[in-house]
């Protein structure tokens, strides 16, 4: 098996047509509507293609407990843009919706847009660490990832993803999945009941 890329300079490329997994979650003013508005917005993105969207879930916040559910989902993109570029359009996508960095961690907000992976890259730039940090042992983004990724993924640094999801296996039962408000738009080939050896 070859090793992780490491990247340390905020020039790092991805490699063309990389796979790119985007974290979306949201709990204030009308969250369902703005990861499905996020959504849509990620397909215009250039030199880039939505590949694949998880189901939504609700879940309950990590962190402050006096603040509503989360809705959460996972969003594979194969890209071509260049990892700062890409966190940019993001960011970008975020303000639009009215999102304000103020410092504070796991808070609520209107929207947040998070680079889950590229690939096999490991990132430490001052604005962008990938893997995304803690997301190795966060229910909210490993029960989305599983339904589109291969359970056989490696997290880079952190091992397989089949494994890392049965150690919150309890967590991600407690979350509820919500029914699609229309077709979703991945394939069923792409769930992760799917894959097989």
């Amino acid at each position: 098996m070859t090793e992780p890329l490491a990247m340390t300079e905020p020039f790092a490329m991805t490699r063309p047509g990389v796979q790119v997994y985007i974290g979306l979650g949201a709990n204030l003013a009308d969250p369902r509507r703005r990861v499905e508005q996020a959504l849509v917005e990620l397909r215009t993105l250039p030199e880039s293609e939505l590949m694949a969207v998880s189901s939504l879930y609700q879940t309950a916040p990590v962190g402050p407990a006096d603040q509503p559910d989360f809705i959460n989902a996972v969003a594979r993109l194969d890209t071509d843009l260049e990892p700062l570029m890409l966190l940019a359009a993001l960011q970008r996508i975020e303000h639009r919706h009215g999102r304000i960095r103020n410092g504070q961690r796991w808070g609520p907000r209107t929207l947040d847009l998070d680079i889950l992976l590229i690939g096999e890259q490991v990132l430490r730039l001052p604005n962008l660490c990938v893997p995304h940090p803690r997301m190795q042992a966060r229910a909210f983004v490993l029960g989305p990832l599983a339904e589109i990724a291969a359970p056989w993924l490696e997290i880079p640094g952190h091992g397989r993803l089949d494994l890392l999801l049965a150690a919150v296996a309890e967590d991600v039962a407690a979350m509820t999945r919500l029914p699609a408000a229309e077709p979703a738009p991945h394939s069923p080939t792409m769930k992760a009941h799917t894959w097989s050896l």
